[in-house]
């Protein structure tokens, strides 16, 4: 395929078999650590099955972020946004602040609520249907992406119930999708570092296949550039593939780069400085020509690659931009480059830049909306 370039025969033939169909494991961790002249090319494939799967359009999706409280019990090494109930800069957000921010995102045309926060000590899957009610009450059209599995594992357990019923609840409630949020990374030896009071590999891949299974889909992460190997990056994908294999219930793969400026484990010197943006683009690219039209959605997160970054991710087998991302605390704790909101007009400019065409959609990839 790449006759007339520099390019190893072994990455030739990997990349020309990806045309067809997904690479292996152990092809992906050779691609993953391609370098030199190599490393074009599999960026030109990956944006060449793109385009193959999914045409020209970018996605992203007019959204609110509302983090209900800092408070968690389950402290991550990775994460500068937790706060103990006792800490002097803790809240909880009451009924009438969840909806002022949800009235302030409905007048800018928020198609999705992102309802996310720290593990209460206490929440029960009661606490959590009354949130979502609290939106749908009053918002019934606009879609909640809300609670990680580790909060959905903590209240089933306060609740006494089992993880089938507590999703079966959410359910009911109105939740419309799951973040992939508490995912990290699926290695039981890299959870031990980064977040050892988090759910485990095993819990993770229950929570999201029981979700999947009563009727709520949602996104699938993954966080890298931390502790984990690149090894252990490949099979986090090779995982996730698995999982949308037997459910097809992720919506899109989000690679979330790591934030490391106020992370306790990068300045305890536990971690590494996060991703290069070759491995960035690498960690994109693969990803499609593991995942190809099994998860047709791949998100670039401007909010924590800034947005020069992100678009050039575009480029690398990736067709979504995320959302607006209004209120989104966690990010700005972490140092999010370029802040933590974005409009619709400076979304769309990356993307036309690229000769390709923005469009609004909602949480599920089901209904899209033209920029006006």
């Amino acid at each position: 395929m790449f006759d007339k370039l520099p390019i190893s025969s072994k990455t030739d033939k990997i990349l020309t078999k990806s045309l067809d169909e997904p690479i292996s494991v152990e092809e992906a961790n050779y691609l993953m650590n391609t370098n030199g002249t190599d490393f074009y090319p599999l960026l030109a494939t990956a944006n060449h099955l793109r385009r193959e799967i999914v045409g020209d359009n970018v996605t992203f999706i007019n959204n609110c972020n509302i983090n209900f409280t800092n408070i968690c019990t389950v402290r991550c090494g990775f994460c500068a946004f937790g706060r103990d109930a006792d800490d002097p800069d803790a809240y909880i957000l009451d009924d009438e602040a969840i909806l002022r921010k949800a009235q302030g995102a409905v007048e800018k045309g928020a198609h999705e609520f992102c309802l996310m926060g720290g593990v209460l000590p206490d929440a029960d899957i009661e606490y959590y249907e009354h949130l979502i009610h609290i939106l749908k009450d009053e918002y019934p059209k606009v879609m909640v992406h809300g609670f990680s599995p580790t909060m959905i594992s903590d209240a089933c357990m306060v609740s006494g119930i089992d993880i089938a019923e507590g999703c079966e609840r959410l359910r009911d409630a109105g939740l419309d999708t799951l973040p992939g949020t508490a995912a990290e990374i699926l290695t039981d030896r890299s959870r031990e570092i980064i977040c050892p009071e988090k759910v485990s590999v095993a819990e993770w891949i229950d929570i999201v296949k029981t979700a999947h299974e009563v009727g709520i889909p949602g996104s699938a992460t993954i966080m890298y550039g931390h502790v984990e190997t690149i090894e252990e990056r490949v099979e986090h994908i090779d995982i996730i593939r698995k999982i949308q294999e037997e459910t097809h219930g992720f919506t899109e793969f989000i690679p979330m780069t790591f934030m490391h400026e106020y992370s306790p484990i990068f300045l305890e010197g536990q971690s590494n400085f996060g991703a290069t943006g070759t491995q960035d683009l690498k960690l994109y690219a693969v990803s499609r020509l593991m995942l190809r039209d099994l998860i047709p959605n791949i998100q670039v997160s401007w909010v924590k690659m800034g947005y020069r970054f992100a678009q050039v991710s575009l480029t690398a087998g990736a067709n979504d931009l995320g959302g607006t991302l209004g209120g989104d605390e966690l990010s700005e704790a972490s140092g999010a480059p370029d802040g933590v909101e974005a409009s619709i007009d400076s979304l769309s400019r990356l993307v036309t830049d690229l000769n390709r065409n923005p469009i609004e959609r909602n949480s599920k990839y089901t209904e899209f909306y033209p920029i006006q």
